[in-house]
């Protein structure tokens, strides 16, 4: 609860400032810290101010400032108190009773002892470059505890996950890994977003040892937003094998925050990192200018130490408040990045206007909102146009940036950008930062991509990865598909025997069970398809592979890593739209989206085999197939030309994509993300294909008339009423009203296309089976175009109907899929209403002109 929500007469113990800042010392310099007691005494005539007792003082103030101050009610404590009255594990307790004293607790007492027990929760938000091995520290600490959450409204996902240390829980936050926070990519926007709105206790800056200067930048920028930070080295080792040289005591008093080196993939320096994040949050609050803190905190800290036996870590470090009132080292101090003399004054005087809106001291640095200013930053700019000093901000923001541009001739954002590099490379400097030369990090790199990218090696090596992938895929993955579909023939078999005939046992039987069948089934493919997917993400391939193809998909509009989802889209559409998340450009990947379905998915082969087996000779049969694929490609190329040149034309970002070295990932890691993955599949697409094909199987069994043959009841049906209802719609592809009554069915899944077509002509629904044409079943197809002739079908029709079903509306799953990762259903229903457009135009025009010379 925030202390805002009191009524008058409520008191409540003091859990935590949360704040910004120089509001924060404030705030916390009147006595508002953790374990006190507040009191509300009466409001103001206009319910703000309002007055609070504390200390034994009187004080006000306002609604806004109480609603960043965390307390404990009463009524909340019940939560929070041990039963039994039994003392709580942590020094506090010690202080108030012992278990041969529990009937004198106090309600205060109690009371103080839950919020001190609900304190010891700090939110870490987990903040750095892609490749710096943020999840490599997540899943180390998090265990199996972590959930994916896909966040409304963005393209991105983060990672939540909690784990224990020391008696404290901390609650995980892996954000997406991004250079800067500039309003310059979906990843940098949401990360500062979550940074702004949900304020971490502490954040974790990961650092690639292996590339401070790039990373520090990103660092900067943080220390502008005055967060509690602090910085972990990760891949520490790969720095000492080098023979890199480097201060880090230095280097962490100028930028006033601990440094603490870490292997994330060993878990090494991982309990050094959660005990200072610890002594951070409980102790910076309360340090005074010499660096010491408050006695009763300091006394606090270290009676937890000596309480808990696990608080032993892997190495010393200088910030344990425990052994003193002072820390060997203060380092963690707020600092100010110097930009230079000029910017300083360009900052200091956009800082003194906004300095005037009480309510944004409370929620931002008012120093990294100037800066954001100064360097035109469009979501600051919008976000203090609607401040009510406005004009004056504008006025003194654009006048700063005049004088920037009049002090170092440049404009103010190129200018606060060398400065930030110049304050970085002069820490280093200072530090003794010298890169060694005994194993370079990117040597063996070097040697690799001398091979997977030359110009005449590169290309062939990459296809014969991709074909092992699929070859390994379908090959591999056809057992466990055979067993699934075994389990789910052998199960829907004994329901069927068990449940009474009638529509329930149809309904759960041919409906819900063959539905989630047909998604289940996929599950072993889909996962050996990310084994390898993760593999080349993770071990540096995949950016080596869109580095080589980006030249051909920049002439689609698109971006090299797009070429991957498109490749895995002759697979399965589904994890195709999944891949996309691995690229950058947010008009790359709602493109790639788009042009995805055109990929001719392996649920459409039984099609194309019942088809092109039933209407074309055997020795133009492979040829027919092959055009089919060739013009979903075709139609994919020109519309990503004109989504990239009409639709998402001045939404884009450049190609620049960081080429990390090489290294092998583990077996955890890749099982980890590979079963991540596949759960997600199963999650997001299992509710909608039940749903879907209830929906499909009830249009196609009601209304029940037993006195018809299957083939008549399927033409009586809801779907068949359907079908025959917009027989003029398809009258330009010359389709019959079977044609559309399977194109509807169609929408639920394409395997049910050919079963469907199977029943209305021959009632025969076996030929969803059917993934290649041999000679066994020839006689099959002869008996089908025999039947389908009948019904006025020619070759020109069954090819125009194939165009159809390459082109038109993909699967509700891959649907499902578009507004998962979109988080919007306006994309999802464009990729419906479009494919389904192109597929009509496109059908309807080659069967009306080829009909004109056949």
């Amino acid at each position: 609860m925030r202390l805002s929500e009191l009524n008058t007469g409520d008191k409540a113990i003091i859990v935590k400032v949360l704040g910004h800042g120089g509001f924060r010392k404030r705030i916390v310099e009147m006595g508002f810290i953790r374990g006190n007691m507040v009191e509300v005494l009466l409001n103001a005539p206009l319910r703000d101010p309002v007055k609070y007792r504390i200390l034994g003082y009187e004080i006000s103030l306002r609604r806004e400032e109480a609603k960043m101050i965390e307390v404990m009610t009463q009524a909340e404590a019940k939560d929070f108190i041990p039963q039994n009255n039994q003392p709580l594990p942590d020094s506090s307790a010690s202080d108030l009773h012992s278990t041969d004293d529990c009937d004198r607790i106090t309600d205060d007492d109690a009371l103080k002892q839950a919020a001190i027990r609900k304190r010891r929760t700090i939110n870490v938000a987990l903040v750095g470059n892609p490749n710096c091995g943020k999840t490599s520290l997540f899943n180390f600490a998090s265990g199996a505890h972590e959930h994916v959450g896909n966040y409304s409204g963005v393209t991105v996902d983060a990672k939540e996950g909690h784990a224990t240390f020391d008696g404290y829980n901390f609650n995980i936050v892996d954000l997406p890994g991004t250079y800067s926070l500039s309003a310059y990519s979906p990843e940098e926007m949401y990360v500062r977003k979550q940074l702004i709105e949900k304020t971490p206790d502490v954040i974790i800056n990961v650092i690639d040892a292996s590339n401070l200067e790039r990373n520090l930048y990103l660092t900067t920028q943080l220390i502008d937003m005055n967060l509690k930070m602090v910085c972990a080295l990760n891949m520490y080792d790969e720095m000492q094998d080098r023979g890199d040289t480097l201060d880090r005591n230095v280097l962490a008093t100028l930028l006033g925050t601990p440094i603490v080196p870490t292997v994330f993939k060993s878990g090494k320096g991982v309990n050094t990192l959660f005990h200072v994040i610890i002594n951070m949050y409980e102790g910076i609050d309360f340090m005074d200018k010499d660096g010491n803190i408050l006695p009763n905190v300091a006394r606090d800290i270290k009676q937890w130490h000596e309480h808990l036996d696990n608080n032993a870590s892997d190495e010393n470090h200088d910030e344990d408040f425990a052994t003193g009132n002072k820390p060997l080292r203060s380092v963690a101090r707020h600092i100010h990045v110097n930009h230079g003399q000029y910017i300083e004054k360009a900052i200091e005087a956009v800082q003194k206007t906004l300095k005037t809106d009480l309510q944004l001291r409370a929620k931002y640095s008012t120093r990294y909102i100037a800066i954001k200013l100064l360097e035109n930053d469009k979501e600051t700019w919008d976000m203090a146009n609607n401040l009510p000093n406005a004009p004056s901000i504008r006025q003194a923001a654009v006048k700063a940036q005049a004088q920037i541009k009049d002090d170092v001739q440049t404009d103010s954002e190129t200018a606060i950008m060398d400065a930030k590099y110049g304050f970085i490379r002069g820490a280093l400097t200072e530090a003794g930062y010298k890169m060694g030369d005994k194993k370079g990090t990117y040597k063996v790199t070097h040697v690799i991509d001398a091979l997977v990218t030359n110009r005449w090696l590169g290309f062939p090596l990459f296809f014969l990865l991709l074909f092992l992938m699929f070859q390994t895929t379908f090959t591999l993955g056809q057992f466990p598909m055979e067993w699934i579909e075994s389990f789910v023939d052998w199960f829907a078999e004994t329901l069927s025997a068990a449940l009474p005939s009638g529509p329930l046992r149809e309904m759960i039987v041919d409906g819900a069970i063959a539905g989630v069948g047909s998604v289940i089934v996929f599950l072993p493919q889909i996962l050996i398809l990310y084994f390898f997917i993760s593999l080349m993400e993770d071990s540096g391939y995949m950016a080596r592979a869109a580095f080589i193809m980006d030249k051909f998909m920049h002439h689609m509009g698109l971006h090299g890593k797009s070429f991957i989802p498109l490749i895995m889209g002759f697979g399965c559409n589904v994890p195709a739209i999944m891949a996309t998340r691995t690229i950058e450009s947010r008009r790359s990947r709602i493109v790639t989206m788009l042009i995805v379905p055109f990929m001719s998915c392996s649920a459409r082969l039984p099609i194309y085999i019942m088809i092109v087996g039933t209407f074309f000779a055997p020795q133009w049969q492979a040829a027919v197939v092959v055009s089919l694929y060739s013009v979903g490609i075709l139609v994919a190329i020109i519309m990503s030309r004109l989504f990239c040149r009409f639709v998402l034309r001045n939404d884009d970002t450049p190609f620049v994509m960081e080429l990390p070295p090489y290294r092998f990932p583990t077996a955890k890691a890749i099982a980890r993300h590979t079963w991540e993955k596949g759960y997600q599949y199963l999650k997001k697409m299992g509710g909608i294909i039940l749903v879907a094909s209830i929906v499909v199987w009830a249009l196609g069994y009601f209304p029940i008339n037993d006195s018809l043959d299957r083939q008549a009841r399927q033409e009586q049906s809801f779907i068949g009423q359907i079908g025959k209802t917009i027989e003029p719609v398809f009258r330009p592809q010359g389709f019959t009203w079977k044609q559309d009554v399977s194109i509807i069915a169609g929408i639920g899944a394409k395997e049910i296309v050919a079963s469907t077509l199977g029943v209305l002509y021959a009632d025969d629904d076996s030929f969803a089976d059917d993934d290649s044409l041999n000679n066994t079943t020839q006689d099959r197809y002869t008996t089908l175009r025999v039947k389908m002739e009948a019904d006025g079908m020619t070759p020109v029709n069954a090819y125009a109907y194939l165009l159809f079903i390459l082109l038109y509306f993909p699967c509700l799953a891959t649907v499902a899929a578009v507004k998962a990762e979109t988080g919007s259903w306006k994309w999802a229903g464009f990729l419906a209403v479009y494919t389904t457009a192109t597929a009509w135009i496109i059908s309807a025009l080659f069967y009306r002109i080829a009909i004109m010379f056949v």
